[in-house]
């Protein structure tokens, strides 16, 4: 599922001081901890994977970086993408979606759900009018769960064995994760696993597994490690579904500390853009998300970085591990310079004070 370069030198690892299971003596399921803290990449053990970035925030960056990780794409292709809410200021451009699939995608359909909360996605009808608002009128955009739903297998799941999802994700060969990577009210961070693990369950059944405890009156009473790890399981469903034919894009731009579910009410963006990653490895592309994040100056990251620790976002990262999703440490090649390995220092010393385009 993810490329194993080499197994590199072994490094001392952070261990939590409790993984999580079950409470025998209470019979109950119970979390894990160290969401909060974040792991320095010398502290941690196990292969790398490979991991491209280019600094290039444009359609043709983004066309570039997908290149290097399309190869296991074939068949009918889907495309995940937070299509946004109405006007939603901080979605990856359409303009580079359309050249993207126009050039090299020609036949994959955007694909979606729709909504737990109530708003401009929550039912296909209105979903279906936020996409024309929002210009996602160039190509097919499939409501996956339009049509009903259908389970998938979660393979060594503590919460779940089986996860809820749009019924039309059966209908495709392959998908690529084309992620907007930013901050989010609930697992601090939204990147690839958010995408997918939020992003494919259905928007009654799967998306309800995922935020509500059962019996519980508030729709949102799941929250930090606990939720982290029912939104990585339901990815985990889909990541095994498509096998060795799934591939992952996190644009680092616009970085609102609010997910693009909060549409123009998000939070001013105030953390520098950075560029584009890309891998077949989903850990490892959200790893190097964070990572860059936490390579920033203080002053730049300070606004994300509370945001991710204090949702306790960071256990998507170790769940993903816990759960032999991919690698957590990895190869960063600088597809703009040659692809020579670039460090995450030397990734964001030349990035500049957001301003708004």
């Amino acid at each position: 599922m993810f490329y194993n370069i080499n197994k590199g030198k072994r490094r001392k690892a952070f261990t939590p001081k409790f993984l999580g299971g079950i409470d025998m003596a209470n019979n109950k399921k119970v979390p894990g901890t160290g969401g909060e803290h974040y792991i320095p990449y010398d502290e941690r053990t196990g292969g790398e994977s490979a991991v491209y970035f280019t600094r290039d925030l444009s359609a043709e960056g983004l066309r570039k970086i997908f290149q290097r990780v399309a190869g296991p794409l074939t068949g009918r292709i889907g495309i995940k993408l937070h299509t946004g809410e109405p006007h939603g200021p901080n979605i990856v451009p359409r303009p580079w979606v359309e050249a993207l699939i126009k050039n090299d995608l020609s036949g994959a359909n955007i694909v979606e759900t729709n909504t737990y909360y109530e708003g401009g996605r929550y039912t296909t009808e209105a979903h279906r009018e936020t996409l024309k608002t929002n210009g996602w009128t160039f190509c097919p955009v499939d409501i996956m769960d339009e049509d009903g739903t259908a389970p998938l297998p979660v393979n060594g799941g503590k919460w779940f064995t089986e996860m809820y999802m749009g019924k039309n994700i059966l209908n495709y060969d392959s998908l690529f994760v084309l992620t907007h990577f930013k901050g989010h009210m609930m697992g601090g961070f939204g990147g690839s696993n958010k995408n997918i693990g939020i992003g494919c369950a259905d928007g009654r059944i799967g998306k309800k597994m995922i935020h509500t405890a059962e019996g519980s009156d508030d729709m949102w009473s799941i929250a930090q490690e606990e939720l982290m790890e029912r939104m990585t399981e339901s990815s985990k469903a889909t990541v095994d579904h498509f096998k060795d034919h799934i591939t992952f894009v996190n644009v680092l731009r616009n970085m609102s500390v609010s997910c693009d579910c909060e549409g123009v009410e998000a939070a001013p963006v105030v953390t520098p853009n950075i560029g584009i990653v890309a891998s077949t490895d989903i850990l490892a592309v959200d790893q190097a998300s964070v990572d860059l994040v936490y390579a920033l100056k203080e002053d730049e990251h300070h606004d994300l970085v509370e945001r991710i620790e204090t949702r306790h976002g960071l256990r998507q990262l170790s769940y993903m591990k816990e759960l032999g999703m991919g690698n957590d440490r990895y190869k960063l090649i600088d597809i703009d310079n040659g692809d020579c390995e670039l460090s995450l220092k030397d990734a964001v010393k030349d990035v500049v004070p957001f301003t708004a385009e």
